[in-house]
């Protein structure tokens, strides 16, 4: 029986906050040390330039966010552990499916109806009708440069938000058509989407995120740390009454980090009434010592990028060993191949 093979990729866009880590870190590093799946977990360096022309950020973001896997625990002899534009073989894919690629499939795509919508509300009060404005080849065609993430590796599964099943969809979709024409050579992927994924919220109470500007990044130093751990936003309650754990982004963030029994005795402390800023305390504490053994392994792979380079490029040769042979073989059914064979 064939091993499942798993990918997931990892965005290179900003500093890894604590919503990153419970929400898509934590369970990923636990799944790849899982020995009877086949893992790849990939930087998608490429995917940043669609909304980042920064070059100093894009270099920095992919240095933090391999650092913060590894300080983590990924197991990367276990996992395939590379950076996505190190492997020539996904960008000669992405224009391969380009061409099998309908133009209608990419006009129904979430992200650049949602630009054309802006432009269109937007073109109403400024008197233009321009609904392209600002949307680049790379915001249109970014479900394929996945797809052939996806489709390199014939990955069975592929763990994803649910704001991301139509772009698996969509892979699947491109895999078929172009199956249809060249015989059955790419596998069509699994979406899974785990229902019991923890959303934190963030310092003002909305989702976590880097758009919202409300992050926690997770390897703050302990001082700055406690800072914005007080500065999250609570009620106007007097500590002596009880309080709703299940409205409570403190308790949310804490229950993310606590064992099952703290979470128990915590509940019964906000039914029996618990100050904001006792419970900012403890949730500091709880946070704080979870982090400090990865904070400080973090910190020694940032002061030495040569070593996380060599962890990159290690888990290039690995992958290339996959997407190399299967290129060939995808160019040869296409007849990009030696004249007269």
């Amino acid at each position: 029986m064939s091993k499942d093979i798993i990918l997931t990729g990892i965005t290179t866009t900003g500093t890894p906050h604590l919503g990153n880590y419970v929400g898509a870190i934590r369970p990923a590093i636990e799944a790849s040390r899982d020995r009877h799946v086949k893992s790849f977990y990939f930087l998608a360096d490429y995917h940043s330039l669609i909304k980042c022309h920064d070059p100093q950020r894009i270099n920095q973001s992919s240095m933090e966010v391999a650092a913060a896997w590894i300080a983590l625990g990924l197991d990367t002899d276990n996992a395939v552990f590379y950076r996505q534009s190190d492997i020539p073989e996904i960008p000669e894919l992405t224009w391969i499916l380009t061409c099998m690629t309908a133009k209608g499939l990419m006009n129904r795509a979430h992200a650049y109806k949602a630009a054309v919508s802006e432009n269109e509300n937007a073109g109403e009060n400024a008197g233009t009708r321009d609904p392209d404005k600002g949307v680049s080849m790379g915001l249109f065609s970014y479900p394929i440069l996945m797809a052939a993430d996806i489709l390199m590796f014939k990955a069975t599964k592929v763990p994803v938000g649910r704001d991301q099943i139509q772009h698996l969809e969509m892979a699947r979709d491109i895999a078929m058509r172009f199956n249809h024409h060249f015989g059955e050579m790419l596998v069509l992927p699994e979406v899974v989407v785990d229902e019991n994924t923890s959303v934190l919220s963030g310092l003002d109470g909305r989702k976590m995120s880097k758009s919202y500007n409300n992050t926690i990044p997770l390897f703050l130093p302990e001082k700055k740390l406690r800072k914005l751990i007080m500065k999250i936003r609570t009620d106007t309650s007097p500590p002596e009454a009880p309080k709703d754990p299940d409205t409570s982004s403190l308790f949310a963030i804490y229950q993310a980090f606590a064992d099952s029994d703290a979470c128990s005795a915590m509940r019964r402390r906000y039914a029996e009434g618990i100050s904001w800023g006792e419970m900012k305390q403890i949730l500091f504490e709880t946070v704080n010592a979870v982090l400090d053994t990865p904070r400080r392994r973090y910190e020694e792979l940032v002061a030495d990028p040569e070593y996380i380079e060599s962890v990159l490029q290690k888990g290039a040769l690995r992958a290339r060993e996959y997407s190399t042979p299967f290129l060939a073989k995808i160019r040869q059914a296409i007849g990009i191949r030696p004249i007269g064979r």
